[in-house]
Formats: structure tokens, sequence, C-alpha cells
């Protein structure tokens, strides 16, 4: 069987920035997804179109396919105020928008009350490296497809 739309994948991967690991699956604990739903980012999501079970690759995709192009616009500074507790530099918060959605934001520095803060994707402009191997790919349940995305053996109780 192979990846195409509404096929639930399940993949080990290695993604490597700049020659550095920044993020994989562990053993046996592979990523599982629905394919076709923009589930993980646009460029892996398109080399693996076609594959099958046992297929390993290199994919390297570039930000407009990735996370996106660093935005200087997206860097904002916010009041020291807003802050609960220690403010550590590098530390990913969680803001929520007006529309009760959570953007996460990256500490870039804390100047006396101002807190420069990042709200690009950590990734953003960055050139991805990944190294995947299909491990399997099913036919999506009705359920899955009507949520948009895969279930794991056991958290069919999530919504």
């Amino acid at each position: 069987m192979n990846i195409t739309q509404d096929k639930v994948v399940e993949l080990d991967y290695k993604l490597t920035v700049n020659g550095e690991i920044v993020d994989q699956s562990e053993p046996g604990e592979p990523l599982v997804y629905l394919h076709g739903h923009s589930n993980i980012i646009p460029g892996l999501e398109k080399q693996l179109e076609g594959k099958a079970a046992g297929e390993s690759m290199s994919v390297t995709v570039q930000p407009e396919e990735g996370y996106g192009p660093r935005d200087e616009d997206n860097i904002d500074d916010l009041s020291r105020e807003d802050f609960e507790d220690d403010i550590e530099v590098g530390q990913t918060y969680y803001a929520q928008a007006e529309d009760g959605s959570v953007i996460p934001f990256t500490v870039m520095a804390v100047e006396g009350d101002t807190v420069k803060v990042d709200f690009n994707p950590p990734l953003a402009g960055m050139v991805l490296d990944f190294d995947v191997t299909v491990l399997a790919v099913r036919d999506a349940t009705s359920e899955e497809l009507e949520h948009g995305h895969a279930h794991s053996g056991d958290d069919h109780d999530h919504e």
C-alpha cells in the first residue's frame, strides 16, 4: 500500500538543521499522521506521497515548505508584568490570542521591564533535513477522517 490522500502513515524520522539533530522519533514510538490533511509540514508530506512501508529516504525541505521564512515583524517587546514567574531567555512560553488560540513564542532577551520575544516558529527560515523510514501505511478509519488526524490504539477517548 502506498502513501496517498487519507492514508495513516507511521514513520521513524530524524530532523537535522545545519548538521545538528533537533528532533527525532524515539525507538518504538513512530510519528503517526493522516496524509493529505496538513498534519506535517508540506515539503515532507509532498516527498512522502507514493512511498510504501519499508522505504527510507532523505528529504531536504526549504523554509517555504517548512515553517516559513523568518519574519522580523514577528519580534515584539512585552512588559515584564505580563509574566507570572522567572523569565528564562531561550525558553518557549505561550500566549492566548483574542480568538482563543494559543501562540508559542520564545524569549530572546530581558532588558529591565521589557521582554523581547520572537513569535516566529523556532525553525522558521531554516533548511530542514529529514531522514525518514516508512514503517506502515494503512487506510484511515472514518473517525480519523472526520477528526482530520490519526489515532493511535489507545486515544479514542480524547474527543
